[in-house]
């Protein structure tokens, strides 16, 4: 496993980016087509790959008795990066995936970012190539990794990290350790630093992982009504459409336009960026917003940041800010949910999502348009 390419800032988003490892960059391309479906009940998970986590989390005990946690939600954070749950790939009733998917040869050349040189181990059983190693499956394997982690998940005798079900098991089996307890954050980012030695992959990891946790719950809005509640309905519906640099309106999800600060273009994606889905959302209230987050900040009342996140109510818009106290450097708007969450549109290459309020930096307090 290898260092991931680097973060970028960007306007109306978290200085994070979201970035694959170099060591794992696919030959023929990935493409990021979203996160969480529509009610947030799953993520944008091939239905047999999200039964192959599953399965996983059922079969690990088998191998690592002492493991604690383990939940499909982390081994769909690792998928995600490392080969976006092979998406685009043709996964039979058994498990196997077609084409194979192969990460670029480590033969210290550059290409996608590697710098050193690996030898083959398995003469090109699993890589398809004896002249060096690549890693291999949508878990992204080296060979010589799988030959002490591989397991036979679905039964046919073989281990075989392209097939979805063994490389899951492996996934969770070299996660575990000798019996990690992964409930405990510390732990876990252990564990996912152990499967790439890199912060930024266990940022990029992680956030996945807190993505698709929040995505299985749904939020309980009884206590709310009202327009408050048809804007709450409204941005919930909308998570898993993508960032989209410009992109939403009134009417909703837009393709967006060219470019964010950090070179990223929303033309050719249709969704939101953090202002658009604010002004959809309260737009289903009869509330009309203006079309940047700075500009929100003026409309309604304002409620300062010196008052803390408490005193903060549910359909309130949420700021940040690079120099907080300044309106005019509010770079990002969410709303907020209730219990310290808030819904988001955070950066280019996620989807409209629960993020912890505290979760971007320079919070510049609120605004409640009632």
């Amino acid at each position: 496993m290898g260092a991931l390419l680097g973060f970028a800032a960007v306007c109306c988003a978290a200085p994070v980016g979201n970035a694959i490892s170099a060591y794992v960059a696919l030959e023929t391309g990935v493409q990021d087509t979203g996160g969480i479906a529509g009610g947030g009940s799953v993520a944008d998970i091939p239905p047999r790959m999200l039964a192959a986590y599953r399965r996983a989390v059922q079969q690990v005990g088998k191998y690592v008795p002492t493991c604690r946690g383990m939940r499909w939600q982390v081994l769909a954070g690792i998928a995600k990066v490392e080969s976006n749950h092979a998406i685009g790939r043709s996964i039979a009733g058994n498990g196997d995936i077609r084409p194979k998917i192969y990460g670029v040869l480590l033969n210290g050349s550059g290409a996608g970012g590697n710098t050193t040189v690996v030898p083959d181990s398995d003469g090109g059983r699993w890589d398809g190539t004896a002249s060096g190693e690549r890693a291999v499956g949508p878990f992204q394997f080296l060979p010589s990794t799988w030959a002490g982690t591989g397991k036979d998940a679905n039964g046919d005798g073989t281990a075989d990290p392209h097939n979805a079900d063994d490389a899951a098991l492996g996934a969770a089996v070299y996660l575990c350790g000798s019996g990690r307890d992964l409930t405990k954050r510390s732990l876990l980012k252990a564990a996912v630093l152990q499967y790439n030695h890199s912060g930024a992959y266990v940022a990029d990891v992680l956030g996945w992982i807190d993505q698709y946790t929040a995505a299985a719950r749904d939020p309980d809005l009884k206590s709310v009504s009202g327009k408050v509640r048809t804007v709450l309905e409204a941005a919930l519906s909308q998570r898993g459409v993508p960032y989209a640099w410009g992109g939403g309106s009134a009417l909703g999800a837009s393709y967006g336009l060219c470019c964010s600060p950090s070179g990223a273009s929303g033309a050719a994606v249709k969704g939101f960026d953090c202002s658009g889905l604010t002004v959809y959302a309260f737009a289903q209230a009869g509330i009309r917003l203006p079309r940047t987050a700075a500009a929100q900040a003026g409309v309604g009342r304002r409620i300062p940041a010196g008052l803390g996140t408490g005193a903060l109510a549910p359909g309130d818009l949420v700021f940040y800010a690079d120099a907080p106290g300044h309106d005019a450097t509010i770079y990002h708007v969410g709303i907020y949910l209730g219990g310290g969450q808030m819904i988001n549109a955070a950066r280019p290459g996620t989807v409209v999502r629960l993020d912890a309020v505290d979760a971007m930096p320079g919070y510049a307090g609120g605004a409640r348009p009632w």
